[in-house]
This record gives structure tokens, C-alpha cells and sequence, in this order.
């Protein structure tokens, strides 16, 4: 039976039970990322051709799904290791882009270039890009041993230190 003048104490979640955490986050964000960047593609498409379309709005999406990730899926805040986090997130960008990049032209090679058959491109390869990019943060931009327990506020109230025995040992 617990005693209630003994504190608390919380072990470290598990790896799975991170991930179950995580992946639903992320997927939201994923989702608002893509709806934003498709957005901003099919307003770009008009005044510029795919390619630069693509790269300019997967650029400024993809700052702001690092930064919501980051926040949010990774529970990261403050400044420290926000310039890092961006800059390793930037080879995520970069591995998206190969892949929307690539998925454009072969579309463009082997059916059209009507706007459907272009969004269906950049929504399949948008897939694989997010499957790697939550592989990328979670294992190597977020998932270092300096990023565990990483500046966030302890949800669950206050560190308490277990009480001091009649030795002085806690």
C-alpha cells in the first residue's frame, strides 16, 4: 500500500509509450504542414513552374513543422538548441525535397503536368517524406541523449526528493 508522506516518484516513460505520444501529435501537424504547403503551392503555381513553386513553399512550411514539432511532439522549449534543431531539420527539408522535386519531374515525364496529376505527385511523395522526417527528428534531431528531459516543465508538478533517513542517506 503507497504511503502518502512518501513522495511520488515518476520513472521516465518508456520508449513506446513516447511514441505513442508522439506520433498522434505529429500526425496532426503533419496534416495542418501539408494542407499549408499544398495551399501555398497551388497559389504559387500560377506566377511560377513547379519546381520553384514546390521548393519555396516546402521551405517555409517546413520552418514552421520543425518549430511545432520541436514544441509540441518533441516537448522542446526555450532558445537552447533552436538554431541546431532548425539546421538539422533543414536535412529533412532537403529529403523532402529530393522527393517532391523527383515525384514532379517523373510525373511531368510519364503523365502531365495538370494540376491533379501534380498534387496527387507531391501527396505521395509528401507521404514518404513524412514517414522520414519523423524517423529524422525523432532519432537524431530530437532523440539524442541531450535532448531526453530537455528544458520542458515537469507536468506533474514539482521535483520532490525523497526524505532523508535517520543515516542521511535519501
Amino acid at each position: 500500500m503507497p504511503n502518502p508522506a512518501e513522495p511520488v516518484r515518476h520513472a521516465a516513460a518508456p520508449r513506446s509509450t513516447r511514441v505513442t505520444r508522439q506520433l498522434p501529435v505529429f500526425a496532426v501537424i503533419g496534416l495542418l504542414s501539408t494542407a499549408a504547403y499544398l495551399g501555398l503551392y497551388t497559389a504559387l503555381r500560377p506566377v511560377l513552374d513547379a519546381q520553384p513553386a514546390n521548393l519555396v513553399a516546402l521551405l517555409v512550411t517546413a520552418v514552421a513543422n520543425t518549430a511545432a514539432n520541436r514544441r509540441f511532439t518533441f516537448r522542446v522549449q526555450g532558445a537552447e538548441g533552436a538554431a541546431r534543431h532548425h539546421l538539422q531539420g533543414l536535412v529533412a527539408f532537403v529529403a523532402g525535397l529530393a522527393l517532391s522535386s523527383g515525384a514532379l519531374a517523373v510525373a511531368h515525364r510519364t503523365l502531365s503536368d495538370a494540376p491533379r496529376v501534380e498534387i496527387a505527385a507531391l501527396i505521395v511523395a509528401n507521404a514518404a517524406a513524412t514517414a522520414l522526417r519523423f524517423t529524422l527528428l525523432r532519432l537524431w534531431v530530437f532523440g539524442g541523449a541531450g535532448h531526453r528531459g530537455h528544458k520542458v516543465p515537469n507536468r506533474r508538478g514539482p521535483a520532490v526528493m525523497p526524505p532523508v533517513g535517520a543515516d542521511g542517506e535519501r
